[in-house]
């Protein structure tokens, strides 16, 4: 009974749960076919809303569209409007041009024709002004009975007269007044020389002083073994005294362009900081491009200070060498200026031509130039050159005859002779010692560069010693012995000196290429 029961209440319970289960699939669908519903609504109601904001954007897209399109046809409508009002514009200027372009061409053709007309009526003048000299001529040739050429020759023969007359005249009357005005003339043109005679004056003398940053330098100077100096005396000449003088060194030599050409190239070394061999050769060429640079424009200078001009190129370089000459004590150059200067002073007072007589003043020694390259006096060798470059022939003569050695035949020669005097004739002017001495040293050069295979030579050493570069090609190391022995007995011969003279001989072999 009791599993009746359980059975019963198991099949009871059966179909309540199938009831009930019945029941909820049917809610649940009932729910689902709800969300299915509202949410096909709600995907329309998203549809319609999306369609509507396409049109509205596509609707205001197309508003843009048409206001950016006006307004870009507006701009382009307002270009095209000043470009047409550009060319309006351009049109009526060229207008105006060809309107006002025509009216002077027919200005010009009018300012033409009537050139042309008075041109004609000057033609007509001038032949009638012909006819009427010509009937002129004729009436006057025969009221006084004389042809044209008679009347010329009459006329100037009563001028020559004349002429004659009042030169005469004219000359009595100059020659009385020099008579009155000479004591005065004289005075003042003493006044004037001595004057001339105040200016300073600088006496060279054979050595020079170059100063040092520090004494560290002059060991690099010296350089390795003496390899640096020893580079420097041999290709400049000049002997290089380093001693105990604290930052400073001292250049001996009697030419003083050797001098200024070593004293350039040393500082030049100095400021550049390298001081080798190589160096040195080239810092050399260029110091003697400066100083033969210096020399032209020394030279030039000279010229523009006296006021003489067109002068020879080579004569003023010749000049300009004057600058590192010294005479008696002088500086040949500033010596040159001073008599070219009291030379015009002088013809000026004297009635002479002065600027010649400048001219011959500045020249008188240009010689002394060439004094230690060739043979002969300073006033052979400035008569040789002044006729080499065709100078004026009173130059010449005053140039020949500054010292007397033939008869001044010319008033510029006179004044240059004067102002010679004068501006030499200073205390302490005559030093005939370094005059003998600077020549000594010159023939010593030029007996050893004589010989054959010698390439350069220098004296050095106040003369005590003569070094001599050779060409290795010619001279083997064996005929060194042989030519300095050679160069020892032409110097005794030919020389007077004091002491004894140190020949020394160098002989470098070098070879060179080029990496290309």
């Amino acid at each position: 009974m009791e599993y009746l029961w359980a059975a019963i209440a198991a099949v009871i319970g059966i179909i309540i749960g199938l009831v009930v289960g019945f029941l909820w699939r049917r809610h649940v669908r009932r729910i689902v076919d709800r969300t299915v519903s509202e949410a096909e609504t709600e995907a329309k109601r998203i549809v319609s809303d999306a369609i509507k904001d396409s049109e509205t954007k596509r609707k205001e897209m197309l508003v843009e569209a048409k206001e950016e399109i006006l307004k870009q046809k507006n701009d382009a409508d307002r270009e095209i409007k000043d470009r047409r009002r550009e060319i309006t514009s351009t049109e009526n200027r060229i207008a105006k041009k060809e309107e006002a372009l025509d009216r002077k061409i027919e200005a010009n053709e009018k300012t033409t024709e009537s050139l042309n007309k008075k041109m004609h009526d000057l033609d007509a003048k001038n032949e009638e002004l012909s006819r009427a000299i010509a009937e002129q001529r004729e009436a006057l040739e025969r009221i006084s009975g004389l042809t044209v050429e008679q009347a010329k020759a009459e006329l100037l023969d009563s001028l020559e007269s004349e002429i004659q007359h009042e030169t005469a005249m004219k000359l009595d009357e100059y020659e009385r007044r020099f008579k009155d005005e000479a004591d005065e003339k004289a005075k003042n043109i003493l006044s004037l020389a001595i004057q001339r005679c105040a200016a300073d004056h600088v006496s060279e003398v054979t050595i020079s002083s170059v100063t040092l940053p520090n004494d560290e330098m002059k060991g690099r100077i010296i350089g390795r073994e003496g390899r640096n100096i020893r580079t420097i005396e041999t290709l400049t000449g000049v002997d290089l005294i380093i001693d105990d003088t604290p930052e400073a060194i001292t250049l001996s030599s009697f030419d003083p362009v050797r001098r200024e050409v070593a004293r350039i190239a040393i500082e030049k070394l100095i400021s550049d900081g390298r001081i080798h061999p190589t160096r040195i050769e080239e810092t050399v060429e260029r110091a003697r491009k400066e100083v033969d640079t210096a020399i032209r424009q020394a030279g030039e200078r000279a010229t523009f200070d006296t006021g003489v001009h067109g002068l020879n190129p080579e004569l003023i370089k010749l000049l300009g060498r004057l600058k590192y000459r010294t005479s008696y004590g002088q500086n040949v150059l500033l010596h040159s200026i001073e008599v070219s200067l009291l030379s015009g002073i002088l013809a000026d007072e004297l009635g002479a031509d002065p600027a010649l007589a400048r001219r011959a003043g500045l020249l008188h020694d240009i010689g002394k130039a060439l004094t230690q390259e060739a043979e002969g006096s300073h006033i052979q060798l400035g008569v040789e050159v002044a006729k080499k470059y065709r100078e004026n022939k009173e130059v010449i003569h005053a140039i020949e005859a500054h010292h007397g050695d033939v008869e001044p035949k010319t008033v510029i020669a006179l004044i240059v002779q004067a102002a010679d005097a004068i501006s030499a004739a200073r205390p302490g002017a005559r030093r005939e010692n370094l005059e003998n001495y600077i020549k000594r040293l010159t023939k010593l050069e030029e007996i050893t560069n004589e010989f054959e295979g010698v390439e350069k030579s220098y004296a050095i050493q106040a003369g005590r010693e003569i070094r001599i570069m050779v060409k290795p090609e010619i001279v083997s190391d064996d005929k060194m012995k042989i030519l300095a022995h050679d160069i020892v007995k032409r110097i005794e011969s030919e020389l007077e000196y004091p002491g004894q003279i140190k020949v020394h001989i160098i002989r470098e072999s070098r070879a060179i290429d080029y990496a290309k």
